[in-house]
């Protein structure tokens, strides 16, 4: 007997395993996708992150003690929706430290922004040379 071509029952059994091969492959890519969307945002938030610390390390008008914040600025959060705060506290003091005395602050910011209905944030901490100010540490006589 001459067989030419496939029986019903292999052509079945073949394009069952195409099938689980591509719905495999199919949900790795939807897989992948999403988490380099999720990591483009985090990207993203990092740059917006070091644009506003450079922002908040160069601004002399921030003193120790303060609590800042505000939203995110569309165009270079590349359409983030969401927002920053910051927090500045005087990290270290040389002992007997007076107004005038020169004091290392630190600088905690803290990026957001809403994915879906979820809410994801990321957090960075920098430190700045300053002068302390009267009032702004306990024990620090307020001229």
């Amino acid at each position: 007997m001459n067989r030419r071509g496939f029986t019903l029952l292999e052509v079945i059994v073949a394009s069952s395993i195409m099938a689980v091969a591509v719905i495999g492959l199919l949900s790795s890519i939807s897989t992948s996708m999403s988490g380099a969307s999720r990591l483009t945002e985090y990207d993203r938030a990092a740059l917006v992150a070091r644009r506003k610390m450079d922002e908040l390390i160069s601004n002399p008008q921030l003193g120790a003690g303060g609590q800042y914040q505000g939203a995110l600025d569309e165009s270079q959060s590349g359409g983030l929706d969401g927002g920053w705060s910051a927090r500045v506290t005087i990290f270290e003091t040389p002992p007997g430290a007076r107004p005038g005395t020169p004091v290392l602050q630190r600088i905690e910011l803290q990026i957001w922004w809403e994915r879906g209905e979820r809410r994801r944030a990321f957090t960075v901490e920098g430190f700045r040379r300053a002068v302390l100010r009267p009032g702004q540490a306990p024990g620090v006589p307020v001229s």
